[in-house]
């Protein structure tokens, strides 16, 4: 395994995002942060660095425990980084969604039985 690597890179890698053209996105446009810092694509990572970034209504915080040679499965996602991110920002992850306010596309005209229950149920 290599001592170091981009910081996009390790970000694809490790399934933070889908692909690294996103993991590149997220770092120029100040989203990601290494060591409270934001930092660019390009910016070498070593292990003990820690990242935060926004994922929805989270800010979470990952430790680089070591660098896969590539993309990992997401079963061996866990023997590369250690969650850091505090309980209270999964809590509010939990409140968003049970508070998300029922959806259904547009396009398809009445909602179907059971939007209408969701709905109904999101307005008591």
């Amino acid at each position: 395994m290599d001592e170091s690597t981009r910081i996009d890179k390790w970000l694809w890698s490790v399934r933070v995002y889908k692909t690294r053209g996103e993991a590149a996105a997220a770092c120029r446009g100040g989203k990601v942060k290494l060591n409270g810092e934001a930092v660019k694509a390009a910016k070498t990572l070593k292990t003990g660095d820690e990242i935060s970034f926004r994922t929805g209504p989270i800010t979470k915080t990952l430790r680089v425990i070591a660098f896969p040679k590539s993309r990992v499965g997401a079963k061996l996602v866990a023997q590369f980084y250690a969650d850091l991110t505090p309980p209270e920002e999964y809590e509010k992850l939990k409140a968003a969604n049970e508070f998300e306010q029922p959806f259904f596309y547009t396009g398809k005209g009445r909602p179907t039985k059971r939007n209408r229950r969701d709905i109904d149920k999101f307005r008591e």
